[in-house]
């Protein structure tokens, strides 16, 4: 309790940690904005949930921080959540593409919130796939920002269009991904089930592996990703890189 108290002053202050433990009390959430170091726009996190420790994450301590020497033209986030990533990418490379998909509406409608100065992010209400089909995620118990796709013991189930990524990359024209950032509370165990019909257009992926929600997934993500050169762990993510078009930070 004590290291979420402090996680909370760090972000929030003190004002912000006591709305946070208002709104707990009463059962609701509220809404804080926050400006990233280096943003001219805040973004708004929801308190109290797990917005305030995923800030922690991207913006303190940089878990999607990484070296490039090459431009990098297009992101994929899937996974986006409330947009804390795509931001962090925007701010970090402002002449990216960035193609953001959140499947949960409340997370979408803060996604979109989140995004919106930043014109090379696209927001689309989806999941990813391994097929091109409306799918149900359910929340398992945890709330808006834990939702899976067919959970059995779920409930609050909320139908969503769901794509393959190389729909996704037909779709909006996307030659080339330079980096697939995934995290997907388990779908990657279907998504990296075939990957042959596009991942060689996938030049770098960073993903959060869910073998403890599903397993097989570390096995359905390794057999997937096979042609890759490089790999290193930072934070929660798994990075996975061709020909050093990213590389670990030293």
């Amino acid at each position: 309790m004590l290291k979420i108290v402090r996680v909370y002053l760090s972000i929030v202050g003190p004002l912000g940690l006591l709305t946070a433990i208002v709104a707990r009390l009463r059962g609701v959430t509220r809404e804080i904005a926050v400006t990233p170091p280096g943003a001219r726009h805040p973004v708004f996190l929801r308190v109290p949930s797990s917005d305030v420790p995923t800030y922690r994450q991207v913006f303190l301590r940089q878990d999607y921080a990484f070296a490039t020497d090459h431009p990098l033209r297009v992101i994929v986030d899937a996974g986006a959540n409330i947009g804390l990533a795509a931001v962090y990418f925007a701010l970090r490379f402002p002449d990216a593409r960035i193609v953001a998909l959140e499947p949960e509406p409340g997370n979408y409608a803060m996604l979109a919130r989140n995004v919106a100065p930043y014109p090379q992010v696209t927001p689309l209400r989806a999941a990813l796939w391994n097929k091109n089909e409306a799918i149900d995620v359910v929340d398992p118990g945890v709330g808006a920002w834990g939702f899976r796709v067919q959970t059995p013991d779920g409930t609050a189930h909320v139908s969503t269009p769901a794509f393959t990524v190389d729909t996704l990359a037909r779709d909006h024209a996307l030659e080339r991904i330079d980096i697939l950032k995934v995290d997907i509370e388990g779908a990657e165990k279907e998504v990296f089930a075939d990957t042959s019909a596009w991942i060689d257009r996938v030049r770098a992926i960073i993903i959060e592996l869910h073998e403890y929600l599903r397993l097989g997934c570390n096995r359905s993500f390794y057999s997937g990703s096979s042609g890759f050169d490089h790999e290193w762990r930072r934070g929660e993510n798994t990075y996975v890189t061709r020909d050093d078009v990213i590389r670990e930070l030293s």
